[in-house]
């Protein structure tokens, strides 16, 4: 589970466009004036476990109060974390995170117009962010405290004509020692930003093709959206990023949010009507016995044999912003998980997809699902190992790794039909 504090609500200094906070900031809904320290330790400590400090932009909480923050964290836990556009990093902060073990995010697109979704107000404006955000960066780097990335795919910074620029960053992200990137596929909450900034889905689907080839180039930059799909593909799915975790939009259990006044609030992704909704009591799973049992032609996900291990991805990304469909870029995903696929099979694994095993362990997962328990593949995969005896599997045998090896089939979901 993550903990996301937010002193500030989604306040921003700058305003990109596709940002999935807008809704909120649309309706007015930014949080309330002021904030108070001492509620949010509080709430923290009930949570009692470690946060990131997260926002909107959570560098325009006083350094002061940011500093009391991250002592008590580090105090209990060791380490702190930020996610920043980092256009507002200075030394000071930087002390800080040194002081407080603070891992810090960055939120940024590329360099110079590829970042220009990230709008500050002019075009003059916005490349002096970011070209604070890039110094930011260099000096984290140069004080042996590399950031993370975050960057959005859109025309912007990945159309065929900027992809290598947009990949040409990257090298020079992993020359600076920087490790961990997270590449996201653009959310879409308004239809200008559709017109505007999506991809399309084959376009989508060729810049991440293109950047699992740039990262066995690299010696230290990593992608994590291939890491978790072959997790996934292989049945070790227990630290795989939230989104492929039959996340409940309802009480977002992979994100606590604490607000400036120590209330608790879901991951932001799921307001798509401009209210931060207040976490339900209970975790239910409707959205994904509905995903398996609808007809892809309704925007469900019936016969997909990568469901057990995507499950219709994100509920923000549901088709025409319904979070009860599956995700709008399901194509793009299903690319990748076969992209992976044939990768597994090069090595001599056989991915859960293609094992025989794949309707059991769906058959558990939806089981416990309808009983309102999220388990994963491994231990579906564990349940279904411990109740038959290892002679009665055939020639089908357990891998080292925790991967199947032996005969598969294909069960057949007919990937290139009828998907709506």
């Amino acid at each position: 589970m993550t903990v996301e504090l937010t002193p500030m609500g989604v306040r921003c200094q700058l305003s990109c466009p596709y940002c999935y906070q807008s809704p909120m900031r649309d309706a007015g809904n930014f949080a309330a004036p002021g904030y108070d320290v001492d509620a949010m330790l509080k709430a923290l400590d009930a949570e009692g476990s470690e946060f990131t400090v997260f926002g909107g932009e959570p560098l325009l909480t006083p350094i002061e109060d940011l500093e009391r923050i991250w002592r008590w964290g580090y105090e209990r836990y060791g380490r702190n974390g930020v996610q920043t556009n980092g256009a507002l990093i200075t030394d000071r902060h930087i002390a800080l995170f040194l002081r407080y073990r603070v891992h810090v995010g960055i939120s940024v697109d590329g360099p110079g117009e590829l970042n220009d979704t990230r709008w500050a107000g002019s075009v003059e404006k916005t490349r002096e962010s970011t070209e604070r955000t890039h110094d930011a960066i260099r000096r984290l780097c140069a004080a042996g405290h590399p950031p993370s990335i975050i960057a959005t795919l859109t025309r912007i910074n990945a159309a065929p004509d900027r992809l290598p620029r947009f990949k040409a960053w990257l090298r020079e992200l992993d020359g600076l020692g920087v490790t961990s990137a997270r590449i996201h596929i653009l959310e879409v909450d308004h239809e200008g930003v559709r017109e505007h900034l999506q991809l399309s889905q084959e376009e989508t689907t060729q810049a991440f093709l293109e950047l699992a080839a740039l990262e066995s180039e690299l010696p230290r930059l990593r992608f994590d959206i291939f890491r978790d799909i072959e997790n996934l593909l292989r049945g070790e799915d227990g630290r795989a990023t939230c989104t492929w975790r039959a996340c409940d939009p309802y009480t977002t259990s992979a994100v606590q949010g604490i607000d400036g006044e120590g209330n608790k609030h879901n991951c932001g992704r799921t307001n798509k009507e401009g209210v931060g909704w207040i976490k339900a009591d209970r975790a239910g799973f409707e959205r994904y016995l509905a995903l398996y049992h609808t007809p892809q032609s309704y925007g469900g996900c019936q016969g997909c044999r990568f469901f057990v291990a995507c499950k219709g991805q994100c509920p923000g990304e549901g088709m025409g912003g319904d979070w009860r469909n599956r995700s709008e870029n399901c194509a793009v995903y299903y690319a990748l998980f076969e992209h992976a696929e044939r990768e597994l099979l090069d090595r001599g694994l056989v991915p859960i997809s293609l094992d025989p095993d794949r309707p059991a362990v769906e058959r558990r997962m939806v089981e416990a699902w309808a009983r309102g328990e999220n388990i994963t593949i491994a231990q579906a995969l564990r349940e279904i190992q411990s109740a038959a005896a290892a002679p009665c599997r055939g020639t089908t045998t357990r891998g080292a790794h925790g991967d199947w090896h032996g005969d598969h089939t294909d069960h057949g979901d007919s990937p290139h039909g009828d998907r709506g």
